[in-house]
């Protein structure tokens, strides 16, 4: 979609509720629209320095969450939920990054719908492998970084 397509041109005369009904009648509602449509953001966009440090500023935070959400992915802990929330902050303002949430969430979708199709059995066994999957990234990394000396000898960890 073009931002022209986006955004069509506005009367002079249009009020705050002509604009809310053309918006309405519009059939998809992006979250990159929705930001786009508000009041501060469009008195941001009004002022060309401010647009692009404002995309800048957004393009830095997102891109610096989804970094974290990356480093932390195969350790304990909310990694990809961090990846998809920084996606969420570079969606409010990159088509492209808008395209690559709905791609993750799609595919997330087709996941939990196959999992949850499955016996109990297997939920158990993915379960189990995720765990162990995340008990072994544990115990490499402290085997690399070395065992902090308040973890009790108990702790069946690599010493």
């Amino acid at each position: 979609m073009t931002a022209a397509a986006a955004h069509p041109p506005r009367s002079h005369g249009e009020t705050a509720d002509e604009r809310r009904a053309r918006y309405d009648a519009d059939e998809v509602h992006s979250l990159r629209e929705r930001v786009a449509e508000a009041r501060w953001r469009r008195r941001l966009a009004a002022s060309r320095s401010l647009n692009h440090s404002y995309r800048v500023g957004v393009g830095v935070v997102g891109g610096l969450i989804v970094a974290v959400g990356f480093v932390t992915i195969p350790l304990p802990g909310p990694g990809w939920l961090t990846v998809i929330a920084g996606l969420f902050v570079l969606a409010s303002e990159f088509t492209w990054a808008e395209r690559l949430l709905e791609f993750t969430k799609h595919h997330v979708k087709r996941w939990t719908d196959w999992l949850t199709a499955r016996s109990i059995w297997v939920r158990l066994l993915v379960g189990l492998a995720t765990a162990a999957f995340v008990y072994g990234v544990l115990v490499l990394t402290l085997h690399m970084m070395g065992v902090p000396d308040w973890v009790p000898g108990w702790v069946p960890l690599w010493r």
